[in-house]
């Protein structure tokens, strides 16, 4: 239950449409919503900061279709990742203020209507910064700032200026240090991170990619690299995780935003 809808009880137990007893049940009662497939946590923004995110691989358009319309009906703004073309293309005609990212591999429906981007001068939920080592890295990428921008963060995005060329991070570090949080996508062996967490204040989510030869593993060289980085404010998250890096500086920024924090 979010805090529209709290706010709405109470105004309604207020004006004496609700005994004290109704009014607490409604509030300590479990929200979800029952669709056959899946079991829609309804609660999980109050707990845990921002709603429910749908995984959309290996399900049905119809199922997917479901879960859209009870999310948007509980006024959820809607995530959906790892979403292929062919269930995009099923799903738009009936969502038509949905978006689809072919990149990054998710679908967004914001109930204010379609808007890529926070409008400037806008109260945001803070800034974060996603920066790539190289153009290959670019699907995790797009699907960490998709992510980002559905959580309300202001998000700059800064492409291919990987530890091969030192002088393209150096040239864009002004737009990392007014960030709340800096997510760092890479693959290959993974150095970037540390190199930008040397350079900034706020926490650096490091996201390890499936990209590079042989000897990288498919992603677990980068992830090895970015878990023994020498600087302290670098954190993981597991390999191609976007969405979990955008997560995360979500929250990261929202709270920082909240406290003032600059």
């Amino acid at each position: 239950m979010n805090t529209d809808e709290i706010q709405t009880l109470a105004r309604h137990f207020l004006a004496g449409g609700m005994t004290a007893e109704q009014f607490v049940e409604q509030i300590a009662s479990p929200k979800t919503a029952d669709i056959g497939e899946a079991q829609l946590d309804l609660d999980r923004g109050r707990r845990c900061g921002f709603p429910e995110v749908v995984f959309a691989e290996g399900k049905t358009v119809s199922a997917l279709d479901r879960i859209f319309h009870a999310l948007l009906g509980h006024e959820v703004d809607v995530l959906a990742t790892r979403m292929t073309p062919e269930q995009a293309a099923a799903l738009s005609p009936a969502f038509p203020g949905g978006m689809y990212n072919p990149i990054g591999r998710t679908f967004r429906i914001p109930r204010r209507g379609p808007s890529r981007e926070p409008e400037r001068g806008s109260i945001t939920s803070g800034k974060v910064a996603i920066v790539t080592a190289g153009t290959s890295d670019l699907p995790v990428a797009e699907e960490a700032r998709e992510t980002a921008l559905w959580t309300g963060a202001d998000v700059t995005v800064i492409q291919d200026v990987g530890v091969a060329g030192p002088h393209r991070l150096q040239a864009n570090l002004g737009l990392l240090r007014g960030a709340d949080a800096v997510v760092v996508v890479a693959g290959m062996e993974g150095a970037l991170p540390s190199v930008v967490g040397g350079h900034v204040s706020c926490p650096v989510i490091a996201v390890p990619t499936s990209v590079g030869y042989g000897a990288s593993f498919g992603g677990l060289a980068a992830l090895l690299g970015m878990l023994n980085s020498c600087a302290a404010n670098v954190t993981v998250v597991n390999i191609d995780a976007g969405f979990k890096g955008g997560y995360i500086a979500g929250l990261i920024a929202r709270n920082a935003a909240r406290k003032g924090c600059p």
